[in-house]
């Protein structure tokens, strides 16, 4: 495992400041932005006893590829890794909302479903060891500080987690376009699992199958199928209609 990680974007420095300052080893700023909230952050930074480093911004993009920093970049010591054992802590202490994730294997698409994740209240985001994005510079990027609050727990066996899941109370719920079941006709109040597969592949088969039930998210126009993150954010917040609806 690396011994630094880097967070790099506003959102997701300002959620590490928030809820983990005690990981950050080294921040740099943009020198020569004149940005608020980069004020902000340096401010709380230094408030924390945390050592900013002022740079040029040309220095921030080496060696970062794609990772738009926005500004900012942190090298943190890694995040402890969520397991097994965290999942079933997390539903014994009473949660009623998972995110499965079967196949996923970009980061944004990744970061995107966290962030959806922790805006509909879910416990946690889960993921097989094999086949699946993990918690990138970019991925964290996309998360938009919801890395920080929502774990990511990585299983060596989805449908056996599942299967798992299933054995605690939980209804582990599948979105595929296949089914005649609309998604809205699902009742989501119940303690759920939403089991997404990747976008044109949909789930695999044993995924699939451990699920107590299929539904469709319904389609009106020209496209198959929606981006896995669209597709996500659409159910869980399905789930949070269903449960706050008088």
């Amino acid at each position: 495992m690396s011994q630094t990680e880097i967070v790099g974007g506003l959102h997701a420095v300002e959620s590490l400041l928030a809820h983990a300052p005690e990981r950050i080893k080294r921040l740099q700023v943009a020198m020569e932005s004149d940005d608020a909230r980069l004020g902000d952050i340096v401010r709380r930074a230094e408030g924390l006893g945390i050592r900013v480093e002022r740079v040029r911004r040309d220095r921030l993009d080496r060696g970062q590829g794609d990772l738009r920093h926005q500004g900012v970049l942190a090298w943190t010591v890694p995040r402890p890794r969520a397991t097994e054992a965290d999942l079933a802590d997390r539903v014994v202490a009473g949660g009623t909302l998972f995110l499965a994730l079967d196949g996923v294997t970009d980061p944004h698409n990744l970061g995107a479903c966290l962030r959806s994740a922790d805006a509909a209240g879910a416990s946690a985001v889960i993921v097989p060891r094999d086949r699946s994005a993990s918690l990138t510079p970019a991925a964290a990027k996309a998360a938009s500080g919801a890395a920080e609050t929502v774990p990511l727990i990585t299983v060596a066996n989805l449908a056996r987690t599942l299967r798992t899941l299933r054995e605690q109370g939980m209804w582990v719920v599948g979105l595929a376009g296949d089914t005649d079941t609309v998604l809205y006709q699902v009742d989501l109040t119940l303690p759920t699992v939403l089991v997404m597969g990747a976008e044109g592949e949909g789930l695999r088969r044993l995924t699939r199958e451990t699920c107590d039930q299929l539904a469709a998210i319904p389609m009106a126009g020209s496209v198959s199928s929606l981006n896995v993150s669209v597709a996500a954010g659409i159910a869980l917040f399905e789930v949070v209609r269903q449960r706050t609806r008088v």
